[in-house]
């Protein structure tokens, strides 16, 4: 699909070319675009074919630079703009808004011209959820494009084998507890085969996947401003604890870590019968699942919450005023209803705008594979992800002792005082007043 249109794109593009002044032809630069690599599937090449597309439509080359995960390709971003050969944008987490405002490095939309003429209203076009972590200080910092909510994948051969109905997943945690059970296998020596549900508490990732847990006990872990955190609240703890029952009273998930990579393997191979991950990740399990599996909501203490996430897409200072110019008409190709509509439907992300499912082939791509609209169902009960000034010390601190709890090394209250009072340490800078 994305041959046969960078083809259609090319030869029309060559032809407006060939026809434009040569003086237009001279204005032609290239931007590079650092881009994280979070899910398997043939992103890259998706990636690959929109940069084409776009070069063949306007003569600006575009390179993406696949640079690891999300904290990876933080890291080398900054390195390299500090370096004072950085990327002119890049997709990075939209929780790192307040971090990559103290650095002090992003060129704002209303810097580059960006709300200008019709800018305001392709602005006002995003779904409001995801543009919550783009707005600061009434100023616009990034632009939506590869969200997600976190949802549940679940394998309905398991489900039916276990005797649980396929088609209604649980929606509490204790309800989830007790399938969970149900559905972890042991051999004749009490080996796991199978576990009943597993979630990612590795670096990088749970800090997610406590964000989702927090909700569903409807809590929220930090203030708007990214200047203060609430782990070591009752229901900060109750979700820890929730968290470390999984393996701790129902023995349905591993002891201690658990690797986001690991997370898609062990569901196709039959490893583990539930797995929380990102809508991101729909396409490429449909692609090579070998056995039906559904998509749900995340379950909650008393009914299903979840937690927003991905990459927005920023613009750095250090570009030239002409390179941010073409860095967001970048942002915008790569936004556009239809555009936003293809990605949806080649990755499984949820489309930023509302208008993409307006398209003719996202509406009938959600009509013939209803679980591709699933996630963006639960919007409406999804919070921000974890957002604050120094978000990776922050990150590190809980991370760092979810991973002591999940281990049996500390009680989920230990756990979650000391993320605050490190929590605590680490913002006492950003604290006003």
């Amino acid at each position: 699909m994305i041959r046969r249109r960078t083809l259609l794109a090319a030869t029309a593009a060559s032809a407006a070319t060939l026809a434009a002044p040569a003086i237009a032809r001279a204005q032609a630069m290239k931007l590079s675009f650092y881009y994280p690599i979070a899910v398997g599937g043939p992103i890259p090449a998706i990636i690959d074919g929109y940069c084409k597309a776009f070069h063949a439509e306007t003569g600006i080359e575009v390179t993406p630079v696949y640079a690891g995960n999300y904290g990876e390709t933080l890291t080398k971003a900054v390195t390299a703009i500090k370096g004072g050969s950085g990327p002119q944008l890049a997709v990075l987490l939209a929780a790192e808004m307040h971090s990559l405002q103290d650095l002090d490095i992003l060129a704002s939309l209303d810097e580059i011209g960006g709300l200008e003429g019709d800018g305001k209203a392709w602005l006002g076009g995003f779904y409001p959820a995801f543009l919550a972590n783009s707005v600061v200080d009434g100023k616009t910092w990034s632009v939506p494009f590869q969200r997600s909510t976190a949802i549940m994948y679940y394998n309905k051969t398991a489900f039916t084998e276990a005797g649980l109905d396929p088609e209604k997943f649980p929606l509490t945690w204790a309800e989830l507890g007790a399938a969970a059970e149900k559905l972890t296998k042991r051999d004749a020596s009490g080996r796991v085969t199978r576990w009943g549900v597993k979630m990612a508490s590795d670096v990088g990732n749970a800090q997610w996947t406590f964000g989702a847990i927090a909700n569903q006990a409807g809590h929220v872990l930090m203030n708007q401003a990214g200047t203060e955190t609430y782990f070591n609240d009752p229901k900060a703890i109750e979700g820890m604890a929730y968290w470390r029952g999984l393996a701790s009273v129902h023995h349905a998930t591993p002891e201690g870590i658990t690797g986001w990579p690991a997370l898609s393997p062990d569901f196709l191979e039959g490893n583990a019968a539930i797995i929380q991950h990102t809508t991101g990740n729909l396409t490429n399990l449909r692609s090579n699942a070998k056995f039906p599996f559904g998509v749900a909501g995340l379950p909650g203490k008393t009914g299903p919450r979840t937690v927003v996430g991905g990459g927005n897409i920023y613009f750095f200072k250090q570009a030239s005023p002409a390179e941010r110019a073409a860095a967001l008409k970048f942002a915008r190709f790569l936004t556009e209803p239809a555009r936003a509509a293809d990605w949806s439907i080649q990755t499984g992300y949820i489309a930023v705008r509302p208008d993409a499912y307006q398209t003719p082939a996202l509406r009938d791509y959600v009509i013939h594979y209803p679980p591709a609209d699933v996630a963006r169902g639960f919007l409406p009960v999804a919070v921000g992800e974890l957002s604050t000034f120094q978000n990776q010390r922050v990150y590190q601190a809980l991370t760092n002792n979810i991973q002591a709890c999940l281990s049996g090394k500390l009680t989920p209250q230990q756990a979650m005082v000391n993320t605050q009072a490190e929590a605590d340490r680490i913002l006492k800078p950003y604290k006003r007043g």
